[in-house]
C-alpha cells in the first residue's frame, strides 16, 4: 500500500475511534445515578413506616410515634394516634414520652463515666459503696451492668406492682424491699434480666458522684449533649410535652394504673422524645460520650451474658438482623412502651416511642416494627410476609413435643399442646418479644397469679390424668397400644432428645411419677410461669 494511501487510512481509523469513544451515551441507557436510587429507596422507607403506623396504631387510640435516620439525615420522622385520648389530642413525633428500661444504657454509660475518672472500678465489691447488702462483697459492680449479679428482681415480687409500686421511696428505702430476697444465683454464675442490679447501679452512682443518679446524668450527660428533652421523669413536676399513657383489658383502651416513677430508678425512670433518643445514639456509637476502651466494654458482653457474638452488654443489647450486628434496647412501662436501635455500618437509628403499654391488638410490637424499618433503612430488606399452607398431619405431630418458653426472665420446658395456653403465650411473646424481659409494670402481675402458683402442683396432677384419660379412650377406639406414640412422633422419635421421648411419652401412657416429672422443668414440679 502507498505510503500516503496508508496514512490517510491510519488517520480514518483514528478519526472513527475517536468519534466512538467521544460520541454521549443516550440518557436511557445510562447508570442510574446514586442520588436517584438513594431517593426511590428513601420513599419505599416512609411507604412502610406509613403503612406500619396505619396497621399498628388505630385511629381514635393510643399511638406510636417512629423517627429513622442514616447518619446525621432523617429519613422518617412521624405518628399516629392520640397523646390524649379524652380530649382528642393528635400524637406528633417532637412529644415527650416514658422511656422505660431504655433508660439503662444512660444509667450504664454515666456509671462508666465514673470509671473513667478513677471514681468507681468495674471489679470493686458492691459493698464498697452500699454498705451491708448481702453478699456485697462477692457481687462486682460490672455484674450489676450485665445482669449477672443474681439479684432477684423487685419487679417480679408477687403482687407488688399493685399497691407497693405507688409509693415514693428513696434509694435505700428501695434497695431494703430486695435485698434480703434469696438470690437466684451465685454472682457471675449465670444471667438473668433484672431491675434490682440497675437500682443497685444508681446507688453506687449516688455513692461514687454524691449526687441523685439522676442530677449526676443531667449534668454530666444530657446538658452536655443537648438533650434538652430528656429527665427523669418525676410524677410530682410539669413536665411540657409529656403524652398520657394508657393501658387496655379485653381490648379496650383504660387510663394507665399509677406508679410513683421513684421506684424504677435508674431502671426507667426517665422520659425522652424521637429526636434525643437519636442524637443520644449519634453521640454514644459515635465517640462523644465514652473513650474507645470503656465504649468497646459497653458494646461488648461478657462472660454469662455472652451468646456466640450476640449477647448483653452494660445497658444495651447486641442482636442480629440480616447478618449485621445491632445495638437494641426495649422498654415497657405502665402506660408506655419503646425500642430504640442502632445499626454501626450504616449508622441506622430507628427509634419507636409508644403511648400504649400493651399495644393494640393484632399489632406486631415496636421491636418488630424497628427491625423492619432498620432492615429497609441499611438496604437489606425483609422480604414481604406471605401465608405458607401447612399439612393438617405434620401440625398434629407437633403435639407433646417439648418446647423452650422465651417469655419471662427464665426458661422452662413443658409439654405443649397447640392452641393450649402455653402456646398462647408463646405466640403473645413471638408478637411483642420485648413483653416481660424489660420494666414492663403490668399484667403479668395481676392478684391472681400468686393464688394460681399455688394451686399449681394440684392443678398440674389434675391436667395430666385428664389429658391422658382423653388420650388413652382416644387410642383404644382406634386400636392402639395404650403406651404408642403416635406415628409422626415415633418417626421422629430419632432426632428428638432422650427427655423430650420421655415428655411426649409421659403425656400417652398411665401415671409414672418418673415420667411425669420428666416434662417438669428441671424434674422438679409443675411448670410455673418463668419471671
Amino acid at each position: 500500500m502507498p505510503p500516503a494511501r496508508s496514512l490517510l487510512l491510519s488517520a480514518a481509523c483514528a478519526a472513527l475511534l475517536s468519534g466512538l469513544a467521544l460520541a454521549p451515551v443516550p440518557a436511557s441507557a445510562a447508570a442510574p445515578a446514586p442520588a436517584a436510587t438513594r431517593a426511590a429507596e428513601d420513599a419505599e422507607l416512609r411507604a412502610l413506616a406509613d403503612r406500619l403506623l396505619v396497621q399498628n396504631a388505630p385511629e381514635g387510640a393510643p399511638g406510636i410515634a417512629v423517627l429513622v435516620a442514616r447518619g446525621d439525615r432523617v429519613l422518617y420522622r412521624g405518628a399516629r394516634g392520640l397523646a390524649e385520648v379524652e380530649l382528642g389530642v393528635p400524637l406528633s413525633p417532637d412529644q415527650v414520652f416514658r422511656i422505660g428500661s431504655v433508660t439503662k444504657q444512660f444509667a450504664a454509660a454515666g456509671l462508666l463515666k465514673l470509671v473513667e475518672a478513677g471514681k468507681v472500678g468495674l471489679d470493686d465489691p458492691l459493698s464498697k459503696y452500699v454498705k451491708d447488702y448481702p453478699n456485697g462483697d462477692a457481687i462486682q459492680v460490672r455484674q450489676l451492668l450485665d445482669h449477672t449479679s443474681g439479684v432477684k428482681s423487685y419487679t417480679g415480687i408477687d403482687g407488688y406492682m399493685h399497691e407497693s409500686i405507688k409509693r415514693e421511696l428513696n434509694t435505700a428505702q428501695l434497695i431494703a424491699v430486695f435485698k434480703d430476697l434469696p438470690a437466684d444465683f451465685a454472682p457471675g454464675q449465670d444471667y438473668r434480666y433484672n431491675n434490682s442490679g440497675y437500682v443497685l447501679l444508681g446507688a453506687v452512682i449516688e455513692a461514687a458522684s454524691g449526687r441523685p443518679w439522676h442530677e449526676y446524668l443531667r449534668e454530666t450527660l444530657l446538658q452536655p449533649l443537648g438533650l434538652a428533652h430528656t429527665r427523669y421523669g418525676d410524677v410530682r413536676t410539669l413536665i411540657p410535652g409529656m403524652v398520657a399513657g394508657y393501658a387496655r383489658r379485653d381490648g379496650a383502651v383504660l387510663p394507665m394504673a399509677f406508679l410513683d416513677m421513684s421506684q424504677p430508678h435508674a431502671a426507667g425512670a426517665l422520659v425522652s422524645t424521637l429526636d434525643d433518643l437519636w442524637r443520644w445514639n449519634r453521640a454514644l456509637h459515635g465517640g462523644r460520650v465514652l473513650s474507645a476502651q470503656y465504649y468497646r466494654e459497653m458494646i461488648s458482653a461478657h462472660g454469662k451474658a455472652r451468646h456466640g457474638e450476640y449477647g448483653y452488654g452494660y445497658g444495651i443489647g447486641r442482636m442480629p438482623m440480616h447478618g449485621r450486628l445491632t445495638y437494641a434496647h426495649g422498654g415497657g412501662i405502665f402506660g408506655f412502651a419503646s425500642y430504640l436501635l442502632y445499626e454501626p455500618t450504616s449508622a441506622t437509628t430507628v427509634a419507636v416511642l409508644s403511648n400504649d403499654e400493651s399495644g393494640a391488638p393484632g399489632g406486631i410490637g415496636l421491636e418488630a416494627i424497628a427491625r423492619q424499618l432498620g432492615a429497609m433503612a441499611m438496604g437489606a430488606p425483609y422480604p414481604p410476609a406471605r401465608a405458607v399452607p401447612v399439612d393438617a398431619a405434620a401440625l398434629a405431630s407437633a403435639e407433646g413435643v417439648p418446647a423452650r418458653s422465651a417469655t419471662g426472665l427464665g426458661a422452662a420446658r413443658r409439654c405443649r399442646q397447640p392452641g393450649g395456653a402455653a402456646d398462647r403465650r408463646r405466640r403473645g411473646a413471638a408478637a411483642d418479644p420485648g413483653r416481660g424481659r424489660h420494666l414492663r409494670l403490668s399484667r403479668r402481675h395481676r392478684p391472681a397469679a400468686a393464688g394460681a402458683r399455688r394451686r399449681g402442683q394440684g392443678r398440674g396432677d389434675a391436667l395430666l390424668r385428664r389429658r391422658r384419660g382423653r388420650v388413652r379412650t382416644q387410642r383404644a377406639q382406634r386400636g392402639s397400644p395404650a403406651g404408642a406414640l403416635s406415628a409422626a412422633t415415633a418417626a421422629a422419635a430419632p432426632a428428638i432428645p432422650p427427655r423430650a421421648r420421655a415428655c411426649a411419652q409421659s403425656v400417652a401412657t398411665p401415671p409414672r411419677r418418673a415420667r411425669r416429672r420428666a416434662c417438669m422443668p428441671n424434674g422438679r414440679g409443675w411448670p410455673r410461669r418463668a419471671g
